[in-house]
C-alpha cells in the first residue's frame, strides 16, 4: 500500500487501538517520551499479534492533520533511527520513518515493529505499555505473557509448502470471499479486483502467495487433509438415544467453512414444549438456539490443538444436550474467568487460524461468544452451560430443556441477578462444588445458606421462586431440634440406642446431606450431650438421662 493511503487508511478507517497513537507535535516533541511510546506501542503490537504500532506526528486527536515542523531536515530524522536503537532492548529501532507532504500540512509517519517473541522491549531500562490511551509501564503479567511466546509455536501459520490453489475447494473459496465481503463491507469493490492468492493472503489463509495449515483446515478439498497430517481436520456428529446408545453417525472433514453448515443440518433441533406456568413462558421453541450452536462448535475449530492428532465431536441425546469437545487445554483457565472479565481472550491457540476465521465472519475475537452463550440460555430459562476441562480436553454441554422448573423461575423473576451470580447458583442446583471464593459471594448476596459443601438455596430466594418446601428439606431441623427428641425419647422411654435415634431422626436431616454425614451429625450431637452430662452410655451401649 501506498504510504499516502496508509496514512489515510489509519486517520479514517482504523478504530482506536493500543498500536496506533497521534500527536500535533507542531514544532518538537520530547525526546524520552517517543522512546517511551516506542516500547510501549512495540510490546503492545506483539499481545495484539500485530505486524506493526504505527506513531504519528501531524495529526491531531480528532485525526485532522494540522502539520509538524519536528526535525524537518530528513538527515536529522533518520538518524532517530540510531538514537533510539542506543537505548532499547537490544537496539530494536524503527521499521522505518515515512515523511508525508499532505495539502493540509507535513506529516511523520514512525513504523514500529511488535516486540520479538519472548523479547519485550525496555526504553532506558523500563518497560512500558498502553491502558487505553494512557502510557503505562508495562505491567509483570504483560511481560511474562510476552516472554512465553519464545517457546510459543502457532501450528494454523505453519506452511503446507507442496500445497496449491488447487488442493482448496472452489465453492469454499467462493463462500469465503462472500464471508469476507461481509465483514469488510467497505472494500466490496478491491475485493472483486483481487486474483485468489492475493484474496487468501488479505483474509490471513496464506503467507506471501503460500497455503498455511489453516487455509486447509478451512478451504481445503476433502482429499487435501493429508497435507496437515498427523493433525486432522474432522468433526464427527453422533446421535446417541436416552440409554446412551449410539444410533447414528457421519465424519466431515474439511473444507471446515462449508462442513459446519453440514453439521448442524445433522442436528435435531426438535421444538421443545415448556411447562405452562400462566404466562410465564412460551408455548414451545427449538430445544438449541441456532447460535449457540454454530458458536460452540466455531470455538471448537478455532481452539482445537491439532498437535494432537484428535478429532472434534458433538453428540446429539436423546435427554436433550448437544455435547461438543475439541482436544486441547481450555486456555482462560475458567469458564468463571471469562465470564468475570470485560476484556477480550489474552491469548489463542491458533492466532493465524482465528484471525482468519474473523475475516470469514466464523467468530469475533472481543470475547463475548461465550457470554452470549450463557446470556442466550438464561433468557430461555435453561440450565447454564458445562464445560468439563480435563485430561488435554474441554467439553461442553447444552441442556435444550428445562431441569428444573424453580431454578427457570429464579432466572425469571430476578433479572437483575449477574451472569456469573447465574453461573454459580447453576452449581448450587445441580449440587456441584463451589470453592470458597465463590461461597463467599453467594452468602454475601444472601442467595444461599447452610455449610460447606452442603450449600442451598436461601429462605429469601426460596419464597420468592416457590421453593419453600425443598427449602426445608433441605434445610432439615436444626441440631436444637436433634436434641429435643432425643432427650425426649429418653424422658419417655429411658433408654435408647443409637439406631433407635437414627431411625426417628434421619429422615428429617437435611436432603443435601449424605446417609454417612447424616449419621456422622446423629453421633455428634450424642457427644455434645454427653459432655454436657445431660445423658449417659451404659455398658450396653445405650443411652439414657444422666442423674434420673
Amino acid at each position: 500500500m501506498h504510504i499516502q493511503q496508509k496514512l489515510f487508511s489509519l486517520c479514517v478507517e482504523q478504530p482506536e487501538t493500543e498500536i496506533l497513537e497521534f500527536k500535533e507535535a507542531k514544532n518538537n516533541y520530547d525526546f524520552d517520551k517517543l522512546g517511551k511510546y516506542f516500547s510501549a506501542l512495540s510490546n503492545e503490537a506483539n499481545l495484539s499479534n500485530a505486524g506493526e504500532a504505527w506513531l504519528i506526528f501531524g495529526v491531531n486527536d480528532k485525526r485532522n492533520i494540522v502539520g509538524t515542523q519536528f526535525r524537518s531536515s530528513p538527515a536529522d530524522l533518520q538518524s532517530l533511527k540510531a538514537e533510539i536503537a542506543n537505548h532499547t532492548t537490544n537496539r530494536i529501532t524503527f521499521i522505518d520513518i515515512h515523511e508525508v507532504m499532505t495539502d493540509s500540512g507535513r506529516v511523520v509517519m514512525f513504523q514500529i515493529p511488535p516486540a520479538p517473541n519472548g523479547l519485550p522491549i525496555a526504553w532506558k531500562g523500563h518497560y512500558y505499555g498502553r491502558d487505553g490511551e494512557e502510557l503505562q509501564p508495562l505491567n509483570l503479567e504483560e511481560i511474562d505473557r510476552i516472554r512465553r511466546k519464545a517457546t510459543f509455536v502457532d501450528w494454523s501459520a505453519g506452511l503446507c509448502s507442496t500445497a496449491t490453489i488447487s488442493d482448496l475447494e472452489p465453492l469454499a473459496i467462493e463462500k469465503a470471499r462472500l464471508q469476507y465481503k461481509v465483514k469488510h463491507s467497505h472494500l466490496v469493490e478491491q475485493i472483486d479486483q483481487w486474483d485468489d492468492i492475493t484474496f487468501l493472503n488479505k483474509a490471513k489463509l496464506a503467507i506471501n502467495g503460500n497455503l498455511t495449515n489453516a487455509a486447509i483446515v478451512l478451504l481445503g478439498k476433502a482429499e487435501s487433509e493429508h497435507f496437515i497430517s498427523p493433525a486432522q481436520a474432522k468433526i464427527t456428529w453422533i446421535l446417541k438415544d436416552k440409554d446412551n446408545l449410539e444410533l447414528d453417525y457421519q465424519h466431515f472433514s474439511c473444507p471446515f467453512l462449508l462442513n459446519v453448515e453440514a453439521v448442524y443440518s445433522k442436528i435435531r433441533n426438535l421444538k421443545y414444549r415448556y411447562i405452562r406456568d400462566g404466562s410465564l413462558f412460551p408455548e414451545e421453541i427449538e430445544q438449541y438456539d441456532p447460535y449457540i450452536i454454530r458458536e460452540a462448535l466455531n470455538n471448537c475449530i478455532a481452539h482445537q490443538d491439532y498437535t494432537l492428532a484428535g478429532r472434534i465431536n458433538v453428540v446429539e441425546n436423546d435427554a436433550g444436550t448437544l455435547v461438543f469437545s475439541n482436544a486441547g487445554s481450555f486456555i482462560p483457565g475458567s469458564v468463571e474467568n471469562v465470564i468475570q472479565q470485560d476484556a477480550p481472550q489474552e491469548q489463542y491457540r491458533n492466532p493465524f487460524l482465528a484471525n482468519a476465521m474473523v475475516n470469514l465472519n466464523m467468530i469475533d475475537t472481543i470475547g463475548s461468544g461465550i457470554k452470549r452463550i450463557f446470556t442466550i440460555q438464561k433468557r430461555r430459562f435453561f440450565p447454564m452451560p458445562d464445560y468439563s476441562i480435563d485430561n488435554n480436553r474441554v467439553i461442553v454441554t447444552i441442556t435444550g430443556k428445562v431441569l428444573d422448573v424453580a431454578y427457570a423461575k429464579l432466572l425469571a423473576t430476578n433479572p437483575e441477578l449477574s451472569l456469573f451470580d447465574i453461573l454459580l447458583l447453576d452449581k448450587v442446583q445441580k449440587k456441584k462444588l463451589l470453592a470458597d471464593d465463590e461461597i463467599a459471594h453467594l452468602r454475601a448476596k444472601g442467595f444461599i445458606e447452610g455449610r460447606k459443601p452442603n450449600v442451598h438455596i436461601s429462605s429469601n430466594l426460596a419464597h420468592e421462586t416457590a421453593q419453600q418446601t425443598d427449602y426445608m428439606r433441605q434445610r432439615g431441623i436444626d441440631n436444637e431440634y436433634c436434641r429435643k427428641m432425643i432427650v425426649d425419647y429418653l424422658t419417655k422411654f429411658k433408654t435408647g440406642t443409637r439406631e433407635d435415634f437414627e431411625r426417628i431422626i434421619l429422615d428429617k436431616l437435611p436432603d443435601i446431606l449424605s446417609d454417612t454425614q447424616k449419621k456422622s451429625k446423629i453421633r455428634n450431637i450424642l457427644q455434645l450431650l454427653k459432655s454436657k452430662e445431660i445423658i449417659e452410655i451404659d455398658k450396653g451401649k445405650s443411652w439414657k438421662l444422666k442423674n434420673v
